[in-house]
């Protein structure tokens, strides 16, 4: 049997006919750049967050960027974050000028200790970004009060967790902003790059309206030093269609992982220990194990797709020797030797989350 991580012929099969009629749409519309289909996606998705706005950028990395700038973040400034994501997150705030601060994760899960963010705190620190890491938001009330207790701002990493929710607050509206991703594979996913903000914070997001747009305020005007990052009508139109979808294709994730932690429960390291009203969107379902690597390389050999999220963190990557950390992130050290994302999308039958369930099984026995 073969199993895919994702599978997007399966995701066409379904909704492929409603995502040409919004394709086409565009089309005949003749508006191609921040139209109709991007102000009302805008819209949807910002209430979808709990939040006033919401900005269209072209790509989950330039979301980050773009906030970053909009907060003020240049050289000399120091911003704490994690080691154990993908490089767009460091990457983003290296391109300011700042210095990414790498703090440790939690022995107990895959999310930014609070209890070493203090420790990383200097006179230059001006911001705090956490990872809402595979789709489980981070520990958004303990952030937010080291945060204001230093007068730090908040910008939540939420690339990863469209659809989550913190003690029944969506990601999205937990910090000063938002940055998510709209890349193919997340829970909320485009046809090619794609991105936004979200925030409540006016000042932010008329700055933001400018940042993504050559900072102009109209056609030739040019108020500020601006960028160009536009989320585009096609995509757009494609995600109004998905983000219709989004919540069934999480609960059917959610009763994916549900049998997947029943099953791995003696296998896993990783205890998933969620707050009251909080809940895991599963754009990624994680395990750490003993044996990573000889799994990883039967399951192939058995037709199932795994990949590693992720294998080198950051901290350990040449382009972030500036950077810097904590004297000791041997908890994120450990978990990038025990992680692999199994098969998990909305698609996945019975036979196939059993058969993954049998592999690992027979392997470990």
């Amino acid at each position: 049997m073969k199993v895919r991580l994702f599978d997007f012929e399966r995701e066409i099969l379904t909704i492929g006919e409603e995502i040409k009629q919004g394709i086409a749409r565009v089309l005949n519309s003749g508006r191609y750049i921040l139209g109709p289909e991007l102000e009302e996606f805008e819209r949807e998705f910002a209430a979808f967050c709990n939040v006033q706005f919401c900005i269209g950028t072209a790509s989950g990395t330039d979301a980050l960027f773009l906030a970053l700038k909009a907060l003020d973040v240049g050289p000399g400034d120091e911003i704490i974050t994690a080691a154990n994501t993908f490089a767009a997150t460091a990457l983003a705030i290296a391109h300011t000028g700042a210095r990414p601060v790498f703090v440790d994760i939690e022995k107990s899960s895959h999310l930014m200790d609070t209890a070493l963010i203090e420790d990383a705190i200097t006179k230059r620190t001006k911001g705090i970004v956490p990872v809402h890491l595979y789709g489980l938001c981070a520990d958004m009330d303990q952030i937010n009060s080291i945060a204001q207790r230093h007068h730090l701002f908040v910008l939540e990493d939420a690339c990863q967790a469209h659809g989550a929710l913190y003690k029944t607050r969506p990601a999205g509206c937990l910090g000063n902003a938002a940055a998510f991703s709209f890349y193919p594979t997340k829970n909320l996913g485009a046809y090619g790059d794609g991105g936004c903000i979200t925030t409540d914070d006016r000042h932010l997001y008329n700055r933001l309206i400018l940042l993504r747009d050559y900072g102009r305020k109209d056609r030739y005007y040019h108020e500020i030093l601006g960028y160009n990052s536009r989320l585009d009508e096609i995509q757009a139109a494609i995600l109004r269609v998905k983000l219709r979808y989004l919540g069934d294709w999480i609960e059917k994730k959610q009763e994916i992982a549900g049998t997947y932690n029943v099953a791995f429960d003696n296998i896993n390291h990783i205890k998933l220990k969620l707050d009251k009203g909080s809940t895991h969107a599963y754009h990624l379902y994680v395990v750490a194990v003993d044996k990573r690597d000889e799994l990883k390389k039967y399951l192939n050999e058995k037709g199932v797709e795994t990949l590693i999220h992720y294998p080198v963190p950051l901290h350990r990557q040449p382009i972030f020797s500036g950077a810097k950390g904590l004297p000791d992130l041997k908890n994120t050290e450990l978990r990038a030797t025990q992680i692999l994302s199994l098969p998990m999308h909305p698609w996945l039958e019975d036979k196939e989350v059993e058969y993954v369930i049998d592999i690992i099984k027979g392997f470990y026995r």
